[in-house]
């Protein structure tokens, strides 16, 4: 077989792997990843399999309400786990094994408790999920619970102190389970509309019968067992309900409750089914019914709309037992005028009194950040203007004014102001970090210079920056990754190069000259990328508008010869309201170069040129969206990128590839329709008919009957007869992302072929919106690798 021959229909392919060069990287062993304390001083290692196998994909699986669930083991049939964890002293930078923990297997769900003295995991056996701890003094591990936890929607424990946790269990009561691919239907499906615009985006794995609905509220019911993990006792809290979250106040007396309730929905997920708030005593005394929530199937048009009712409802982090929450002053429709949207309140312990306003936003609220009963801040933003601002305000005194502040463009970077920085209260609750009227202020500091990172001074009366520090610039790219010590200025951060893998430092940034300790030291997995040459390169847009991408070239280039390269260009479109915004970059050439396994990377071994995360701005400003002028931007950007690469001598622009996966695949089509700027290109995951996503996608708010023809314009899939292009098409058969359904690419790839175009199309087996199965993603690099020898570096040929 060669991928040249005719595809009269199917081909017999089995499973091929890509070439040495693309191999060794695809295939590199992973570094463990790491969990800190607060201090710095402990943490833990995780090490896992790049990728899951074909056969774990193949494991039975649920697709319920938004859920995939392994209806075997009672967990997220997708979840990653890692098959070894072990102990890492960062004082002393040692690694060290855990006794009693399992030396191999399927780990998730990590969490520290308050005190940090404790760190929870679970393991998923053959038969379920067990609950273990492990002293982080001693480095010995218990099991506290066997494998009966339910954690189908989600963590399935809670810690309640340092001594215990609650956990959810999988009833006794629990029914079996109806297998639908067998069951006998009683009646057809009937949905109804009683009027009323609900305008939901495409959702998949909804439920679709009552053979579904039987079996989600099977999986999502738990009871609550509270363990004490010191002698192991276990004490029945609450009866089976379907818990969604279990959470403790910060003093440890009461614990606020979520269930699902019916009736349930064939058109929304889980999340927008009815659901209860309750508050127990923590002996499991009822208190008070805090929310109940209606299903919510309808809600407003626009990104900045939002649901009736009690929204992000939860403990305040700076009070022993007060609930916050927040809800809309404008009937949650961004298309109505208000003065202000949104408001938040409280309501203290024992919650028998009124609830009580705090403060009133004038856009919609993003977040709260607890200080203290004096100070605490506010954010809300605007999706249409794309503006973000803060507010300080004082919780004890709600008719005092709040204070607005850092009022800007989300989209501007180089302007970003920074978080907050918090710490963590006796509660184990994180807040604002004071320190003699002052708030401090960390960011990543993407500007013109570079990306440096930076520590600010807030003035909590006066709302005035000072800038304490900044790093400085050179081969290395730093990020603060949290304040150790915030009055002596001790930091840690994450420090690497374009060869150099990300590894943690320590450092007194308020010393002079200060020196960072390195505390962790992996190395290098992909060491043959080290002779790659990486650039960052920026160029222009015909109009003006500023673009960049990084540059690889292959190993021992010389760029004095200038020999004329294939190349490859991946990419992804991003809507922006300004071009100035647009044209930033906010990426840094230092850093380290990583592989991934949907990447482009890899074809700098194979002799190509690749430009990589080219910027693909779809700009409009004013009261034009985007969306407006798509097509003609995307070929604008498009052609910069070669103009820019091709000046600088390094390429052959007859042989050049694009590609991209979800909406860089939809980018790809687009450009491959409307220009002949391509040699081939590669689409992964994509959406090709925009009637198939009629109320929105991406960034687009407009339904198709309000902007027909820039649905129609925009769909490759409805000007398939203008394909000339030799295009690669590749899809997860089990796509569960919201509007690239499989269908899209079996529909496009039939029009592509009936109307004569040269294309090919992979489905891959078990595979979700993101490949996870080594089978099938070694396969994908050589189905990309095939297609672009045959159709780029050696066209014509």
């Amino acid at each position: 077989m060669t991928l040249g021959s005719t595809l009269y229909a199917q081909e017999n392919v089995t499973y091929q792997k890509p070439p040495q060069e693309i191999l060794q990287l695809a295939d590199a062993e992973m570094p463990p990843s790491i969990s800190t304390d607060r201090k710095a001083e402990n943490s833990f290692l995780s090490y896992r399999s790049r990728y899951k196998t074909i056969a774990e994909l193949s494991e039975t699986e649920f697709r319920l309400a938004g859920l995939r669930i392994n209806p075997v083991t009672n967990i997220n049939s997708r979840e990653v786990f890692s098959e070894k964890i072990t102990f890492y002293d960062l004082k002393t930078s040692k690694e060290k094994t855990i006794a009693g923990l399992p030396s191999v297997g399927r780990f998730s769900n990590q969490s520290w408790n308050k005190s940090q003295s404790k760190f929870a995991v679970t393991n998923t056996t053959e038969k379920g999920v067990e609950l273990w701890i492990i002293d982080v003094k001693t480095l010995n591990a218990t099991k506290i619970y066997e494998d009966k936890l339910n954690a189908n929607l989600g963590r399935p424990f809670s810690w309640i102190s340092d001594k215990e946790v609650m956990v959810n269990v999988i009833p006794a009561s629990k029914k079996a389970l109806i297998n639908t691919t067998d069951a006998i239907p009683t009646g057809p499906t009937v949905s109804v509309a009683d009027g009323k615009e609900a305008q939901n985006r495409t959702y998949q794995d909804l439920l679709k019968n009552k053979n579904d609905e039987f079996n989600f509220e099977q999986l999502a019911l738990s009871e609550l067992v509270k363990v004490d993990i010191e002698s192991g006792t276990k004490t029945k809290w609450k009866d089976a309900a379907m818990y969604t979250d279990v959470s403790v106040s910060p003093d440890g007396k009461y614990v606020l409750t979520s269930e699902i309730q019916k009736p349930f929905s064939y058109i929304v997920t889980y999340n927008s089914f009815p659901s209860v708030d309750t508050v127990f005593d923590i002996n499991g005394k009822l208190v008070k019914e805090v929310d109940k929530k209606a299903l919510q199937e309808v809600v407003p048009k626009g990104f900045s709309s939002t649901i009736l009712g009690k929204r992000s409802l939860y403990w305040r982090a700076d009070q022993p037992s007060t609930l916050y929450w927040v809800e809309a002053l404008d009937g949650g429709d961004a298309n109505k005028p208000a003065e202000y949207r949104d408001a938040l309140y409280q309501l203290a312990a024992p919650f028998t009194g009124k609830q009580e306003l705090l403060v009133k936003v004038k856009d919609r609220y993003r977040g709260v950040t607890w200080g203290n009963n004096d100070v605490a801040l506010i954010r809300d933003s605007w999706y249409n203007t794309r503006n973000e601002s803060y507010y300080i305000f004082n919780p004890s005194n709600p008719s005092q004014e709040a204070k607005r502040f850092f009022s800007r463009n989300t989209q501007d970077a180089y302007n970003d102001p920074g978080s907050f920085v918090t710490e963590m209260n006796d509660y184990g609750y994180n807040v604002l970090s004071f320190n003699k009227g002052k708030l401090l202020l960390t960011g990543e500091g993407i500007s013109a210079e570079g990306v440096l990172p930076f520590v600010d001074d807030f003035d909590i009366k006066t709302q005035k920056v000072t800038r304490l520090w900044r790093a400085q610039k050179s081969d290395k790219l730093e990020a603060i990754v949290r304040f150790i010590d915030t009055k002596k200025g001790i930091v840690l951060e994450q420090i690497q190069s374009k060869s150099d893998y990300p590894n943690l430092y320590i450092r007194n940034i308020f010393q002079k000259g200060g020196k960072a300790k390195q505390v962790t030291f992996t190395k290098n997995p992909f060491e043959s990328l080290d002779n790659v040459y990486k650039e960052l390169i920026t160029y222009k847009r015909a109009d003006g508008v500023e673009l960049s991408g990084t540059l690889y070239l292959p190993p021992n280039y010389d760029k004095t010869k200038k020999e004329k390269l294939p190349m490859l260009m991946w990419a992804y479109p991003r809507e922006f309201k300004d071009a100035a915004t647009a044209g930033q970059v906010t990426t840094s050439e230092n850093k380290f170069t990583s592989p991934s396994y949907g990447g482009p990377v890899f074809w700098a071994l194979r002799g190509y040129a690749v430009l990589d995360n080219a910027a693909f701005p779809i700009i409009g400003e004013g009261k034009e969206e985007p969306n407006d002028t798509f097509v003609p931007q995307l070929v604008a950007n498009a052609k910069a990128a070669i103009d820019a690469v091709d000046a600088l001598g390094f390429i052959d622009r007859g042989r050049v590839a694009v590609g991209g996966h979800s909406y860089g695949a939809f980018m790809t089509a687009n450009l491959l329709t409307h220009s002949n700027l391509f040699a081939a290109g590669i689409a992964r995951s994509g959406a090709y008919n925009r009637t198939l996503t009629p109320f929105g996608f991406q960034s687009e708010q407009r339904n198709y009957w309000e902007a027909p023809e820039v649905y129609n314009t925009m769909s490759p899939f409805m000007n398939a007869e203008k394909m000339k292009t030799p295009l690669l098409l590749i899809h997860g058969e089990a796509d569960n992302n919201t509007g690239t359904f499989p269908m899209q690419s079996e529909r496009y790839f039939n029009a592509l072929k009936g109307l004569g175009a040269t294309t090919r199309f992979v489905l891959l087996p078990k595979e979700s919106h993101g490949y996870a199965a080594k089978e099938n993603v070694l396969h994908m690099l050589w189905e990309q690798d095939q297609w672009l020898e045959k159709y780029v570096k050696n066209k014509g040929k």
